[in-house]
């Protein structure tokens, strides 16, 4: 897959600092996941400074708090084989699409396709670059996905 740039590094200062998933502890109580109020970019930035720091990939997940198949991923993400081993690999953060009217740009940027359905996800190197995305709504059935099909998903994407 060839490689595409994310212009998405910000100064150097960024490398320190320590960012929390998708701001989950900023979200108001019980609004989901996805920050409806975030700023996808300085999020994404900061997860790409963290990932240089600590020797991973970023997993960026485009979804949103309506979406049960959204939520399902998000649940799996934290439990279990799948909750560990996505730990271990990547510095994760979230990106709420609203109805499909929030940042959209962003996703475009990375070439991440949001019509053929959310949840989906694009895998950074710690330097910023684009290595993989679902492109045909592999996610997008989270409910009903094993944690083996998510792991299978992730295990084709980012590859370096």
């Amino acid at each position: 897959m060839k490689r595409r740039t994310a212009s998405f590094l910000l100064a150097a200062a960024l490398a320190a600092v320590s960012v929390t998933s998708a701001h989950a502890a900023d979200a108001a109580p019980g609004a989901g996941p996805y920050d409806e109020q975030a700023d996808a970019r300085a999020d994404i930035n900061n997860a790409v400074a963290r990932a240089a720091k600590e020797g991973k990939q970023v997993l960026v997940v485009y979804g949103a708090n309506w979406c049960k198949d959204c939520l399902a991923l998000n649940r799996g993400f934290g439990q279990g084989h799948l909750g560990s081993a996505v730990d271990k690999r990547f510095v994760t953060v979230k990106v709420n699409v609203g109805r499909f009217d929030k940042n959209v740009d962003v996703a475009n940027q990375m070439g991440v396709t949001l019509k053929k359905g959310i949840p989906t996800v694009a895998v950074l190197g710690a330097d910023g670059q684009v290595l993989g995305t679902t492109k045909g709504g592999e996610l997008a059935d989270a409910r009903s996905m094993g944690e083996d099909a998510v792991m299978q998903v992730l295990a084709s994407l980012g590859k370096s």
